[in-house]
C-alpha cells in the first residue's frame, strides 16, 4: 500500500498553527511535503514535553508520517500497527492476514509511537512501562526502531 500523501498546503497550516500555540515563530524550512511532515515530529514532541495536548491535525500528520515510514522500512502485511485514533498500517514480511483481526498488532498511543519511532524510548522500555499492547508472534517491532 503507498504512504498516505497529504496536501502540502494542510501540513504547512496545521505545522504553523501548532507552532504559534507553542508561541514560537512559524515554520521557515523546506516547503516539500516531506520537509514539512518531518518538521512536524519535533513540534509534537515539544508539545508533550511541554506537559500539553498537541493540536489534532499535526498529530495526525506526524504519526501518520512515521507509521509510513515503518511500512516502507518494513514493508510486508504480517503486523498491524495501530495508533488510535490516528491511522494503522500493515507492514513486516511474513505471512499476509486477508481477513478478520490480524493475528499480530501492535497498538499503542501516538505519544509512545513518536517515541518509539524517534529512539526516545526502546520498545523494551515502553513495552515494560506497559505503553504497547502488543500479540502475535511477530508483534515485536524492536529490530525496525527508532526508524532512521
Amino acid at each position: 500500500m503507498p504512504p498516505h500523501k497529504p496536501d502540502a498546503a494542510k501540513v504547512r497550516a496545521a505545522l504553523d498553527a501548532q507552532l504559534i500555540a507553542l508561541d514560537e515563530p512559524p515554520y521557515d524550512g523546506p516547503e516539500d511535503l516531506r520537509a514539512l511532515l518531518e518538521a512536524c515530529v519535533p513540534v509534537v514532541l515539544r508539545v508533550y514535553d511541554r506537559g500539553l495536548r498537541p493540536e489534532r491535525e499535526i498529530a495526525r500528520f506526524a504519526v501518520r508520517h512515521l507509521l509510513d515510514r515503518l511500512a516502507a522500512a518494513a514493508p510486508g502485511r504480517t503486523v498491524e500497527v495501530r495508533v488510535p485514533p490516528y491511522a494503522a498500517v500493515q507492514c513486516v514480511e511474513g505471512p499476509r492476514h486477508t481477513r478478520g483481526t490480524p493475528p499480530n498488532v501492535v497498538e499503542t498511543d501516538g505519544r509512545t509511537w513518536l517515541e518509539l519511532a524517534t529512539g526516545r524510548l526502546t520498545w523494551a522500555e515502553a513495552m515494560a512501562a506497559g505503553k504497547i499492547a502488543a500479540s502475535g508472534s511477530r508483534a515485536d517491532l524492536s529490530e525496525h526502531l527508532p526508524l532512521g
